[in-house]
């Protein structure tokens, strides 16, 4: 469910403080972990160090075996605090971004209520590196204090031995970080704008797929293919510039933090040489400068990661932070009622007025494609209701006094190009597993036989977008889908226009046995399923021009003829 405070604007920061804020704990106990982590690789050069001083005044079997075990024990801490440091960030990240994800999803999922100049691959771009992105936030900030951690312990045992080697780990430190600062800016914007094209090419190829057939069928399919390499190849060279601006990040990182260790070892060889600093000293001094090179890489690394998780959240705030067309109504429509459109004008609509009777079966034969599509998105709540004029009720109640859940789970509307997810026949025709009228909904959109063809039955696979199976195959599958939703009132559009006409007949007799006593509009030109209808309407140049049954309109108007016989 959400909460008020998920769904008033955020701009980015304010996103990634909310999930920081979320993940306190967990990120209190992996700084913790990961502290102690960083704390034993530092221990491990300083133990060392002080084993060869004591052995060099103390040579007995006592002190090497007490040694050894002191060295156990830091190795010991170091696997375990590092194991489950990063078991319990790892959790937290993965968790945040699943709530990314479906806060991102949830503003996809009602198109009326958000005005997003996002197409559909750019929010799933958004939903799924972005939210991925930006809860990486949650490991960096324990890594960041741990690195610092390990970086300040190392620079007061070398302040130890001599107050200069500890001076120079940290103006190294602080010099280091200020030179990558600069430089993480720039990889923060370049990330942007590489994240943005790879979306827009995203939502190209998305475009592509879905109207792939029609291009191909007036030739602008080459068209089609030359934008999308466009797109592609801006996407392409934003990459390689983002690649290489991570390149000389990660490569003056190294350099810088080399220049750092190799500057300590120089110098804690010239005060041992000097006599200002022991042996043992001298042992942990080149053990520090060879390990500080880690926390000083993970330390130097962390400025790039914030910035990209900023970028990344930046995006995600574009949907999530998108202004309201329409704020959607709260009142719930009574069960198994009507559909009523009332002098409805949208898009080619003119005025258009009908009422469905609760329990009829009305099918529309509308004349322009164009009418079918702007009318079956305004019930399907695709347009906000003040974007068109006239009034849609359902159940006595105006469309804009519904939320939009509820509408959905009362009424449903079917596109003729329904999407066919990977998964199973099963898992395609019920997704939420609470169907009870599975079987029926198989055998009336006549999916038996592709059902019987395979020896899983419904347990089927299927492959993204419905690839193992025929065009017919795949309408089909969506017809069942939508027959086993059950809803009071149901909403077809050209349900059979890849299917033979045998199979056409067969469906057309099945959805009116299978929908007898709920309402169903269907939208079509199928002779079949207009003689199945209860009664038909002619819509004709954005309004309803005819009514009556299919035979009797048959008789009658030579235009209505024309236009639906086959």
């Amino acid at each position: 469910m959400t909460t008020p405070d998920t769904q008033r604007p955020r701009p980015g920061s304010d996103i990634l403080r909310t999930a920081l804020r979320r993940n306190v704990g967990a990120m209190v106990w992996g700084t913790v972990l990961m502290g102690l982590y960083q704390a034993g690789e530092t221990a491990f050069p300083i133990a060392l160090g002080l084993i060869v001083e004591h052995t060099l005044q103390d040579r007995s079997l006592g002190s090497l075996a007490l040694s050894i075990a002191g060295l156990a024990v830091i190795i010991t801490t170091v696997s375990l605090s590092w194991r489950f440091g990063m078991r319990v960030l790892q959790k937290a990240n993965t968790t945040e971004a699943h709530r990314w994800r479906v806060r991102v999803a949830e503003c996809g999922l009602q198109p009326v209520a958000r005005d997003v100049d996002l197409k559909s691959g750019e929010v799933l771009t958004i939903a799924t590196e972005d939210a991925d992105q930006t809860a990486d936030i949650i490991e960096v900030v324990p890594l960041l204090i741990s690195s610092l951690v390990a970086v300040l312990v190392a620079a007061v045992a070398l302040g130890l031995a001599d107050i200069r080697l500890g001076l120079l780990v940290i103006v190294g430190t602080v010099a280091i970080l200020s030179i990558l600062s600069v430089m993480s800016k720039r990889i923060g914007a370049s990330t942007q704008e590489q994240q943005a094209r790879v979306a827009r090419a995203g939502a190209k190829v998305a475009d592509l797929i879905i109207g792939l057939r029609p291009l191909h069928g007036f030739g602008g399919n080459h068209a089609a293919f030359r934008s999308y390499r466009k797109v592609s190849t801006e996407a392409k060279h934003q990459s390689i510039t983002v690649a290489k601006v991570n390149g000389v990040y990660a490569g003056t990182a190294l350099a810088l933090n080399a220049v750092l260790a190799v500057a300590v070892t120089l110098t804690a060889g010239w005060l041992a040489f000097d006599g200002q600093i022991t042996i043992g000293e001298l042992v942990m001094a080149v053990g520090l400068a060879q390990f500080i090179m880690e926390p000083l890489k993970l330390f130097s690394e962390m400025p790039k990661y914030v910035m990209i998780a900023r970028a990344s959240a930046q995006r995600m705030a574009l949907v999530l932070s998108a202004p309201q067309v329409a704020t959607p109504g709260t009142q719930l429509p009574a069960a198994g009622g009507d559909l009523e459109i009332d002098c409805v004008r949208y898009g080619s609509l003119r005025k258009v007025k009908f009422r469905v009777s609760a329990g009829e079966f009305v099918a529309i034969a509308a004349y322009q494609p164009r009418a079918a599509a702007d009318l079956a998105s305004i019930l399907a709540m695709n347009v906000p209701p003040d974007a068109y004029e006239g009034v849609v009720r359902v159940s006595g109640q105006e469309l804009a006094d519904l939320s939009i859940e509820a509408v959905r789970e009362h009424l449903l509307v079917n596109p003729y190009d329904g999407e066919i997810f990977a998964g199973t026949l099963r898992t395609n025709i019920d997704p939420s597993g609470t169907s009870r009228t599975v079987p029926e909904a198989v055998e009336a959109s006549m999916l038996t036989d592709v059902v019987a063809l395979h020896r899983e039955g419904l347990d089927y696979g299927v492959r993204d977008r419905g690839a193992n199976l025929s065009g017919g195959q795949r309408q089909r599958l969506s017809l069942a889908r939508a027959l086993a939703a059950d809803t009071d009132v149901l909403v077809l559009r050209d349900p059979t226009t890849a299917v033979d006409a045998v199979t056409e007949q067969l469906i057309a007799r099945n959805i009116a046995k299978l929908r007898r006593g709920r309402t169903t509009l269907v939208l079509t030109s199928s002779p079949a399923l207009l003689d199945a209808a209860d009664r038909v309407l002619v819509l004709n140049d954005g309004v309803i021009t005819a009514e009556d049954t299919h035979r009797n309109l048959l008789a009658k108007d030579e235009a209505y003829c024309s236009a639906v016989a086959r």
